[in-house]
């Protein structure tokens, strides 16, 4: 079974980053053939500075290794670093209608907002389905909220293969359950386009800081709490074992505690949990060479298979 799961390298990764695609990916190296890549070519649709791509493209990769990816099980590598998959988006596009790129959410999101976007944003899809397809995909590991971009990579390789001939396996989307969504400080799901971020790796004193200064209602502490709708609870869930949890749980709904005591153990949860993963970090900047052979590595492998399947593909437009 091979998995395929990239990453945009468009700022710091945070908690949102960690629990919502990095941990279930380190879980899935031990499952099958995974392919992880960090996705630098999307990020050019919202990152048009050259040194801070190159600076979160780098973090990305040091930051993934550290909390645990291990390249002897997974190909990671860069997707600027197998250029094959920029010619199969182009024999892609040529069966790709425009109203199925017209339905995707972002696109539809940005001209809610009026934000204008660009080709790029509009025919992501397409390169992300081309990210897909080039690898002959069996699962590709999703939320339920990105589960479209999935159904659109499989109708493109259903339209192509059923235009040119058999070329395409038909990927499933791989739903991840458990964490749908990752709180910021301000209660909104985490995501750097909100400023709402914990990075993973930043100084303690920030981590503590932030977390100290999540929104929370004004519920006195005497007064029993929803552990439901509140967001500490939700990255309690993430961080403290299920026992610790369920005792804050019971607190909450019994009342006389205060959300400063449960600010105050998610910020050492928040430190604990990545502990290990900091000193390997620390390891990995000291011996930067190491970084990139294994990202070498990893595109050496991937544009391996990848040249396969664009062959298969060019020879069957008739290239």
């Amino acid at each position: 079974m091979r998995i395929l799961s990239g990453i945009k390298p468009t700022g710091r990764l945070h908690l949102g980053n960690y629990f919502g695609m990095m941990r279930p990916s380190l879980e899935l190296q031990n499952r099958g053939e995974a392919y992880y890549f960090i996705a630098d070519y999307h990020a050019l649709t919202t990152v048009h500075n050259a040194k801070e791509l190159q600076e979160y493209t780098r973090g990305v990769a040091i930051d993934f290794l550290a909390c645990g990816l291990d390249p002897k099980k997974a190909v990671f590598f860069k997707q600027s670093d197998v250029p094959e998959v920029c010619e199969l988006t182009w024999l892609l596009s040529t069966v790709t209608p425009m109203g199925l790129l017209e339905r995707c959410h972002a696109y539809k999101d940005h001209l809610a907002k009026e934000k204008g976007p660009n080709h790029a944003l509009f025919a992501y899809p397409v390169l992300m389905a081309a990210d897909i397809l080039i690898y002959q995909s069996d699962q590709v590991p999703v939320g339920r909220d990105q589960k479209q971009h999935i159904e659109i990579a499989r109708d493109i390789a259903v339209k192509f293969n059923h235009t040119f001939g058999d070329v395409f396996k038909i990927p499933e989307p791989l739903i991840q359950k458990g964490v749908e969504l990752v709180p910021g400080t301000d209660g909104r799901k985490m995501s750097k386009s909100y400023h709402n971020t914990i990075e993973i790796f930043e100084d303690p004193k920030w981590i503590q800081k932030k977390i100290m200064s999540i929104k929370t209602d004004s519920t006195p502490v005497e007064e029993p709490k929803n552990p439901d709708t509140c967001p500490l609870i939700a990255l309690l869930r993430l961080m403290a074992s299920s026992e610790e949890t369920e005792q804050f749980v019971s607190r909450y709904r019994k009342g006389g505690i205060g959300y400063g005591e449960v600010k105050k153990r998610l910020a050492e949860l928040a430190i604990e949990t990545f502990q290990e993963a900091r000193a390997r970090r620390e390891e990995l900047l000291a011996h930067p060479s190491r970084i990139d052979q294994i990202l070498a590595g990893g595109a050496e492998h991937a544009r391996a298979v990848a040249r396969r399947t664009l062959a298969k593909a060019r020879e069957a437009v008739g290239l």
